[in-house]
């Protein structure tokens, strides 16, 4: 298909990478970029880029992405909790400087013919083209425009966190809390260059009001940085920072918001990236799906016959992409929220914790990569030598361990469908067990740490008090259910030191295996899938 005009809102990575695509794809067509901020008034540190990032880059244009990999850093990660640290080789991570990346891709762009025009911001009445791209990040002004053509939707998380940096480079990416007498803070830190590193930093709502930074975000305006918290999260991560400090680039403290659309296009117009879809930072998606819009994008409209036909298959195609990144992302944000429950885990299991907290990563997969790691966590978890856990078949070796509880005693982790029925019972009216006593609990829940949960395992604390001796937790078929429940099974062996076991479907036996070994479940149960789970 034959595009005459392409215009582009937005100069961020992927308005700027979509330009060039488009460009390159249609040399003869006139493409137009634009961008409201001068290039020297760019904020933000580094920008990370996973290994499938990459190898998408180069497949759609080998030329910028081997200027990329030349400019950006590559490192492993650590997790690092009091004095336990554990280290994960991430193979082709890299961290890139945010100026950097728009100063490659600008440049690239301008290569290609394109006409990048800064400290402009053109309004939608005034253009006239063929396509309209619209990249204009997360507070697109397009997408408030048209708001109900896009059917957005927009939420904001309880946490807080904010952006900074420093002026060293970390030897390796670390995750690390830092208790103060306010509460936990957690950073998330990565070197992007040879003297600079991204420093992240997030807490839950009651640790920032009782540190009193409710007042100084408050007092901040937004085109400057919170010297305060700056001073502050400094000293509480000292041990971190070698003696240097972090620097501020419009940092002030935030509340993620997770951007979803009914729709992605509207007559000419096709949002992409933060402008159509977020996904939490900790997977480290926004860059990276922004650029991955821009070549379905392009090959969407390459294929079609028309525009009407190219967006159609280009929703059709990648929405199914984006939102499982967003259910992963959702889950991650999840567990980094709920962090310091789960700070008391032997380092390496919290690390196991960590590469399955949203399911795309197995035990097996992750054995694979850092088989002393898993080892170690595994070891950790049945609390034998690492020399006793097997470099093959860990998920069987996982559910066959034993296990000793002030409930019982049991030969393997995995218990059958024909012990359901043995083991647990539906509670009836909060009453004591006259039967089985483990207590059978229907979980239907969006987010396990919400006060919804809280209500329900205040509840099984209460069973707990009248005799039953833990939980057997059942519900919905489906994965991401699945998943929920053991998060549920996580707060409850914590929170009530109860017994507690965990049931799904056989296809799942290897995410109960992962919840098994990351504290998520004592006991498990994987049953025929038409078996039911309703009383």
């Amino acid at each position: 298909m034959r595009l005459d005009s392409i215009t582009v809102l937005g100069g961020g990575p992927g308005g700027l990478y979509a330009a060039r695509l488009f460009k390159l794809a249609n040399p003869e067509a006139t493409v137009t970029v634009h961008e409201q901020s001068a290039p020297e008034n760019t904020f933000g540190f580094g920008v990370a880029v996973a290994a499938r990032t990459q190898r998408n880059l180069e497949a759609a244009d080998p030329v910028t992405q081997a200027e990329i990999i030349a400019a950006g850093r590559p490192h492993d990660i650590q997790m690092l909790v009091g004095d336990q640290a554990t280290r994960v080789h991430n193979g082709a991570l890299i961290g890139i400087a945010r100026t950097e990346l728009l100063a490659i891709l600008s440049r690239h762009a301008e290569a290609a013919g394109v006409d990048i025009r800064y400290g402009n911001r053109a309004a939608l009445a005034d253009l006239n083209a063929d396509l309209v791209i619209v990249a204009d990040g997360v507070s697109s002004q397009t997408r408030t425009e048209l708001h109900d053509a896009f059917g957005a939707d927009v939420t904001t998380a309880g946490g807080l966190y904010l952006w900074a940096g420093t002026d060293f480079a970390l030897d390796t990416a670390i995750f690390a809390p830092a208790t103060t007498a306010h509460g936990t803070f957690v950073t998330h830190a990565y070197p992007y260059s040879a003297n600079r590193s991204t420093v992240l930093i997030e807490t839950d709502e009651a640790t920032w009001r009782a540190a009193g930074f409710d007042a100084t975000t408050e007092a901040t305006p937004s085109d400057q940085s919170d010297s305060t918290a700056l001073d502050y999260l400094t000293d509480a991560f000292a041990e971190h920072l070698g003696g240097h400090r972090l620097i501020g680039n419009r940092t002030r403290w935030m509340r993620f918001r997770t951007v979803r659309c009914e729709r992605w296009t509207h007559e000419n117009i096709v949002l992409l990236g933060d402008a159509a879809h977020t996904a939490h930072y900790t997977v480290g998606s926004g860059t990276k799906l922004a650029m991955e819009d821009a070549i379905a994008l392009r090959d969407a409209v390459a294929a079609a016959p028309d525009l009407p036909s190219a967006l159609a298959a280009y929703e059709r195609d990648r929405r199914p992409q984006v939102e499982r990144l967003q259910e992963i992302a959702h889950r991650s944000q999840l567990w980094w929220d709920s962090f310091p429950r789960r700070a008391h885990l032997p380092v390496d299991q919290l690390m196991i914790a960590y590469m399955t907290r949203a399911g795309n990563v197995t035990l097996q997969r992750f054995a694979g990569t850092n088989p002393e790691v898993v080892h170690r966590g595994l070891a950790q978890f049945a609390e034998v030598d690492p020399s006793h856990v097997p470099t093959e078949a860990i998920v069987d070796w996982v559910l066959t361990r034993p296990l000793e509880h002030s409930a019982g005693r049991w030969d393997s982790r995995l218990l059958s469908a024909g012990q359901r029925d043995q083991l647990s019972a539906p509670p009836v009216c909060d009453d004591a067990p006259t039967g089985p006593d483990l207590a059978r609990i229907d979980i239907r829940l969006d987010d396990p740490w919400n006060r919804h949960a809280d209500m329900l395992v205040k509840g099984l604390h209460d069973l707990g008090q009248k005799g039953w001796r833990g939980y057997w937790l059942t519900g919905p078929d489906d994965r991401g259910s699945v998943l929920t429940r053991l998060d549920v099974g996580e707060r409850l062996r914590a929170e009530t030191g109860a017994l507690v076991v965990v049931e799904a479907p056989a296809q799942f036996t290897d995410d109960l295996a992962a919840g098994l070994a990351a504290g998520r479940a004592d006991l498990v149960c994987a049953r025929p899938t038409q078996a039911t789970t309703a009383d």
